[in-house]
């Protein structure tokens, strides 16, 4: 277990930096915790009990000492999709996509997130932020009603603009300005040196302390306004209202969820939720690993990607069992643990104990809290997510990179996992035809020399041959032969080696020889398990080109024949 590797060596002075860290990550987990469930159209007391489970297991299972795990913004918008508001839906899908990141990180196939590129990420975070912050718009203006999807909520808000409430909307954008104004307070803050006066260091760590946990701050401050008008007996905000206080019961994930005309069954459950079930434990994982190895790199420690799939996977089948919706890696939680100075995981159980004390004693104060506070913490939360830069960055270092960041873009306004789906397959296909059409250099002359700029594999085998028949046979003053440069070449399908018999077939057949230089030892094995007829090798190409007689004069290399070198 992970926990073996540090827990003996826990020093003394590393207890305090892990308190505070957990108490500033758990009073920023909180408030979070209600704005992501409701943005996951869930009882907001789902995204608390979301919020605790994936804290305890990541401090046993977890290898980055700075990556809290819990709801996010962009899951929360992924549950919104797949478990139709319904609870029973939402838990059940954090239990499935728990048990396939555990079988991933079991099976170690953790490399299969490779295959997601750059461009679709952030293709779809940029989408995400987006799709998200206008979802909560609606709520920033008060409005009721407005649809999920998101041409119509576009459609439907600006079309009801006008019964905009006023106080939700000064209180909203209050809220977002204070947010945005104690973010940009955070990053300019300079560190405060130990040889400053004490009431400077004071000072410093009450602006800091205020800048860390601004969402906590700023719901408390809205929800004391919004208690202030309702004692003086007008209320012009739209509350949260009720949550059931006290933790959330111990039991499995239902397998069935009764319905007025019947009950759902498993396998139907399962067919609704579709491909869901491969989205949503997939960029669960994406996003955890990729903020795990943010952090290990920024501080300097090494992570196992493999135990990271485990961590989240046990997290979210153990979570199902207290109600909680599919969690991952947290960015924004995991750089306010990181700056608070944490030294090991277990700050993540001051923040799931932080949380549990929330669910136990102070849910009833959640009453108060106004909707538009929420919406502006999850905006403000979103909002970096959006990178415009990465636009102009592809233009200029590889314009062909810009196709999948658009088709993803576009189409994840459409429905997020269209818009995935197609980028990653969109990727996939660039990805196949750099390796179907490799990049070939050809040189001319008394023998041609062609040289492949990567491996061989069979999409490529005919584009080689077409390039060499068609430089060889069609030059008015044929070569007397071709030498093929495989100093590139690291591997060899037999499809490939199929095609370079036929080649060699070919070229003889027109009165052409064809040898290989610079052949790697396991393609090499390859080819002479193979036994081409009339396969030829030297160690460089201007030995093969000597033993042709591209130089009169020149003394001849004995050639490696197939014959002399397959036993």
């Amino acid at each position: 277990l992970p926990i073996l590797r540090w827990l003996p060596r826990y020093s003394r002075a590393w207890l305090p930096l892990d308190l505070l860290a957990g108490l500033a990550v758990g009073l920023t987990a909180v408030p979070q915790a209600l704005a992501y469930a409701e943005l996951a159209g869930l009882p907001l007391q789902y995204g608390l009990y979301s919020s605790f489970m994936g804290c305890f297991v990541y401090c046993l299972l977890g290898t980055a000492k700075d990556v809290t795990l819990g709801p996010t913004a962009i899951m929360s918008l992924l549950v919104s999709s797949y478990a139709f508001h319904q609870p029973v839906y939402a838990v059940l899908l954090a239990f499935l996509s728990g048990c396939i990141q555990l079988a991933m990180g079991l099976l170690r196939l953790g490399f299969l997130l490779d295959f997601i590129s750059c461009p679709v990420i952030k293709g779809f975070t940029s989408a995400a932020s987006i799709t998200i912050s206008f979802n909560q718009i609606k709520n920033i203006l008060g409005l009721q009603g407005i649809p999920r999807q998101f041409f119509l909520q576009v459609y439907e808000t600006l079309r009801r603009i006008g019964e905009t409430r006023a106080g939700d909307a000064v209180l909203g954008l209050t809220c977002l300005a204070a947010l945005a104004g104690l973010r940009a307070m955070k990053s300019r803050l300079p560190q405060a040196a130990p040889a400053e006066p004490l009431a400077v260091r004071i000072s410093y760590l009450i602006v800091w302390v205020s800048a860390t946990a601004r969402n906590a701050l700023v719901v408390l401050f809205a929800g004391l306004v919004a208690y202030s008008f309702q004692v003086m007996g007008s209320q012009p905000f739209r509350l949260t209202g009720s949550i059931p206080q006290g933790l959330p019961p111990l039991r499995p994930p239902r397998f069935s969820l009764a319905a007025p005309n019947g009950t759902i069954p498993f396998q139907s459950m399962v067919q609704d939720m579709g491909i869901g079930l491969a989205v949503v434990p997939l960029m669960g994982l994406l996003e955890t690993i990729a903020i795990a190895k943010a952090f290990a790199s920024q501080n300097g420690y090494r992570i196992d990607p493999d135990q990271e799939l485990l961590a989240l996977g046990v997290a979210n089948v153990l979570g199902s069992f207290v109600s909680s919706y599919p969690i991952t890696g947290s960015f924004g939680r995991s750089a306010v643990n990181a700056q608070s100075g944490v030294c090991t995981p277990a700050g993540g159980l001051v923040t799931g104990a932080l949380v549990l004390l929330s669910l136990a004693y102070l849910t009833s104060l959640f009453y108060y809290i106004p909707k538009a506070a929420l919406a502006a913490v999850i905006i403000s939360a979103v909002v970096p997510m959006f990178d415009a830069g990465i636009f102009l960055t592809l233009w200029r270092v590889k314009k062909l990179d810009l196709l999948p960041l658009c088709v993803t873009f576009l189409l994840c306004f459409w429905e997020m996992q269209y818009g995935i789906v197609a980028g990653v397959l969109l990727s996939g296909i660039l990805l196949l035809y750099s390796i179907a059409r490799p990049p070939i250099e050809v040189s001319e002359g008394a023998v041609l020399l062609v040289q492949p700029g990567s491996s061989l594999h069979f999409p490529a085998v005919e584009h080689l041959r077409g390039s060499v028949c068609s430089r060889a046979l069609a030059a008015a003053s044929p070569p007397r032969s071709v030498i093929l440069d495989c100093c590139h070449i690291s591997s060899i399908d037999y499809t490939a080696v199929l095609g370079l018999a036929e080649l060699l077939q070919e070229l003889r057949r027109h009165g052409l020889s064809l040898a290989f230089c610079g052949l790697k030892d396991p393609v090499l094995q390859v080819l002479l398990a193979a036994d081409l007829e009339g396969f030829q090798h030297f160690p460089t190409w201007e030995e093969a080109a000597l033993c042709r007689g591209a130089e009169p004069g020149g003394s001849r290399a004995e050639p490696f024949t197939s014959t002399a070198e397959s036993t």
